[in-house]
């Protein structure tokens, strides 16, 4: 097959991209413009496993869009390219609207001006639920629950855009949809929890616990002596799903295609892989033989107490389940930061 993935030096892309290289078996194309930091690592990286064609264009130019598809006219397209901050989206909505929603329908459009049959898959988020603040939360020591929610939330929940990230994503997720309903096109649209793993150059709002994973290792290397900030009081609640489960979806969903067309899936690692952010202190802690204080800052806008993905339709449509716990991708974060602080 003719693989496309845009956004294909950021964390997902990278661990889709060396998989691939490593099965030898299929073409790869990767476009990414390098403006996320940490792309021009994972390019270099990469090209030590194996070859590929690289396209440093930007979705937000349809000319460069439509061109790569037309030649290319890939089997799949993994469509991992965007905006992912909520501070960003705030402070920028316009890069936000054009990354997100713009390139996305340009990608759309080359899909079905010139490469009908490629089939899409595209990256959103579980913030297209909006605060979900109609939930009803009880709170213990370390989290809160979302007692009729345990099991984490299906795809039949109210979809709320909030904030121009949940927006722009939300948008760009419908379009999608969309695309199957009228143009036929297949696609499909994973809505994704917290992502974490190896190649994974976290920032103070992207990518949580790469973040603290690395400013924890910097506390046992005494580089740094004062508390962590945290937005809210620490107890929201993420399930969190490692770089390698990941892959292991996307590959496997490309198998099922015919069965996943024109549908959205929640993805994480469910219930048994959640934790708040006092959890994973506590976890840091114990692993690096630490002592984390924390300082809080006011909850961030639209942030979710919980929000934890039901999987059961990613299991029964596409065969996949979680592997890695959360405990040992944690421990292998906290490897690979060592490794790449080096």
């Amino acid at each position: 097959m003719k693989i496309l993935i845009t956004g294909g030096c950021g964390f997902l892309g990278t661990n889709l991209s060396k998989s691939i290289l490593d099965n030898n078996v299929d073409e790869l194309f990767i476009f990414d413009n390098m403006t996320r930091d940490g792309s021009e690592l994972n390019l270099n990286w990469l090209r030590e496993y194996g070859n590929f064609k690289y396209y440093k264009n930007d979705i937000r130019n349809h000319e460069e869009v439509y061109k790569v598809v037309k030649d290319i006219k890939p089997d799949v397209i993994f469509h991992l390219a965007g905006q992912v901050a909520m501070t960003t989206s705030i402070q920028n909505p316009r890069l936000d609207f054009e990354t997100n929603v713009l390139g996305t329908i340009n990608i759309l459009e080359s899909i079905r001006k010139f490469s009908p049959d490629t089939f899409v898959i595209y990256s959103s988020t579980n913030k297209v639920y909006g605060d979900l603040e109609w939930v009803n939360y009880n709170e213990n020591e370390t989290r809160y629950l979302a007692e009729t929610y345990l099991n984490g939330f299906p795809e039949d929940i109210p979809l709320s855009f909030q904030s121009p990230y949940g927006c722009s994503k939300g948008s760009a997720d419908q379009y999608l949809l969309d695309y199957h309903r009228i143009y036929g096109i297949n696609t499909a649209v994973f809505r994704h929890s917290s992502m974490f793993g190896q190649r994974q150059f976290s920032t103070y709002d992207q990518g949580w616990i790469g973040w603290f994973c690395q400013k924890a290792i910097e506390i046992k290397n005494g580089n740094l002596n004062e508390s962590l900030t945290i937005s809210g009081n620490g107890k929201q609640v993420r399930d969190v799903l490692f770089a390698d489960d990941m892959v292991d979806l996307y590959l496997k969903a490309v198998e099922n295609k015919t069965d996943i067309s024109g549908q959205a899936f929640n993805i994480g690692g469910g219930y048994q892989n959640s934790l708040s952010l006092i959890e994973l202190f506590n976890i840091l802690e114990t692993e690096l033989d630490i002592e984390i204080t924390q300082s809080n800052l006011p909850a961030r806008i639209s942030d979710q107490k919980v929000f934890i993905a039901d999987i059961k339709k990613a299991n029964k449509l596409i065969k996949w389940n979680p592997k890695i716990d959360k405990l040992t991708g944690i421990r292998r974060m906290l490897d690979w930061r060592k490794i790449a602080n080096q």
